[in-house]
């Protein structure tokens, strides 16, 4: 069983069946950031409301990054599942 250290802003979701970790860390940011062509983290709120399915992949991906989890295998992540896990992921961070 994963266990999320909240200090850290990390949290566990289930991702296709399986409970994977997640965290918005610094590099996981970055990666966010250049995959969406953002000049800096303030244009995010905005972004995330039109965001397509390969820039969604690419956030979840950072983000399991960040909890130290491989990023392979989303292909089985459902729509709801991808977009709720990252909801999750940034609402640890506030």
């Amino acid at each position: 069983m994963l266990n999320p250290n909240p200090a850290r802003g990390e949290v566990v979701v289930p991702l296709a069946g399986t409970p994977r970790r997640l965290c918005l860390t610094l590099g996981a940011l970055a990666r966010i950031e250049a995959a969406l062509g953002l000049d800096d983290w303030s244009a995010l709120p905005e972004r995330f409301g039109r965001l397509s399915a390969a820039e969604l992949l690419s956030v979840l991906a950072a983000l399991l990054d960040g909890g130290g989890e491989d990023p392979a295998g989303l292909d089985a992540v459902s729509i709801p599942e991808a977009v709720a896990a990252v909801v999750a992921a940034l609402a640890a961070c506030a």
